[in-house]
Order: C-alpha cells, then sequence, then structure tokens
C-alpha cells in the first residue's frame, strides 16, 4: 500500500517485530488459573483451610446455642440478678463469637489476596522473560466475556507455552523443596 510519499509498506511488518513473530500475544487468563499447577496447590490449601475455618465457628456456634437453651430452661429458676448477669455474659460471647467469625472470614481473605498476588507476580515474571526472549512488546490477558480482546487470531494466544513453562518452574521448585526437607530430617 503506498504512503504520502509513494513508498509501499508491508502492513504486517508493521504489525510484527520480526518476520513470523507478532509483536502482541495474548494468554487466556481462565486456562492459565484452571491448569496452572501452583494456582491449584493454593486453592486446595485455601479451601482447606476455610473448611476447617468454618467447622470450627460451626462447632463453637452449636456449643453457644446449646447454652442459650440452658439458661432457657433455667432462667425462671434464676433471680432477676442472676437472669441479668447471664443475659449479659451470653450477649458477649455472642459479640466475641460473631467477632471471631469476621476475623477469620477477613484473614481467610487477607491470604487469599496475598497468594494471588504471588501468582501474578509469578506469571508476570516469567512473562517479561518470554517477551524479551521472543520480541513480544506486549502480552495481553484474554477472559471470556470479560475482556477487551473480542477477536484475535489464534496464532498470538500463548497460553499453553506459558502453562507449560509456568508448570515445568513450579515442580522443579517443588523437587527442591522435597529434596531440602528430606536433607533436613536427616
Amino acid at each position: 500500500m503506498p504512503d504520502s510519499k509513494g513508498n509501499t509498506t508491508n502492513a504486517s511488518t508493521a504489525v510484527n517485530g520480526e518476520a513470523g513473530t507478532p509483536d502482541i500475544v495474548y494468554v487466556n487468563s481462565d486456562s492459565l488459573l484452571a491448569n496452572y499447577e501452583y494456582f491449584k496447590d493454593v486453592r486446595t490449601r485455601l479451601q482447606g483451610k476455610g473448611e476447617k475455618a468454618e467447622k470450627d465457628l460451626r462447632a463453637q456456634a452449636e456449643s453457644f446455642q446449646k447454652e442459650v437453651e440452658r439458661y432457657q430452661q433455667s432462667a425462671q429458676g434464676m433471680t432477676d440478678q442472676q437472669r441479668a448477669s447471664t443475659e449479659q455474659r451470653l450477649q458477649q460471647k455472642q459479640q466475641q463469637l460473631q467477632s471471631l467469625q469476621q476475623n477469620k472470614g477477613n484473614e481467610l481473605a487477607g491470604e487469599e489476596s496475598e497468594e494471588m498476588k504471588k501468582i501474578y507476580d509469578r506469571v508476570e515474571e516469567y512473562l517479561k522473560k518470554l517477551s524479551e526472549e521472543k520480541g513480544y512488546k506486549m502480552v495481553l490477558t484474554y477472559s471470556r466475556g470479560n475482556s477487551a480482546i473480542l477477536y484475535s487470531d489464534s496464532t498470538r494466544d500463548i497460553t499453553s507455552e506459558v502453562l507449560t513453562e509456568l508448570n515445568n518452574a513450579y515442580t522443579a521448585e517443588k523437587d527442591t523443596a522435597k529434596t531440602e526437607t528430606a536433607e533436613k530430617k536427616k
């Protein structure tokens, strides 16, 4: 296509850095998170913590409920002062239980946020390295239904390559940690 000076330019070289290497690629974030082993391990660990916290809180709530029922059964035989004292104690216990529940929820949310930051830091670090090696100028994220990318040629999708390398690095990291743990036990 001629420019204003009559020269022709190839549109594909304007989009590509080197011949055949796109400047802009994308990673499908849904596939990345669904298949990244580190993310799966983090999710499993956080779900376990959440279930344990929920179980502990449920046990405390049941214990509290039984205490309330005992009070209700014995309240008629109490003096006004005993009833007021018991009701105040039960109210404080209920507030402590609610506070504990909120704190546990906040703690788990904070830990999840911290872990997601670590995941994104790992992915970003790898993508910087990959971009330097391959000459990518930009790596976009794609998520079906929540993306600025409405369409892209599938040759620009580097998700599987990114997943393979991230999973290989994570497996090596886990193997190193197992070896170090085994050596410490000796």
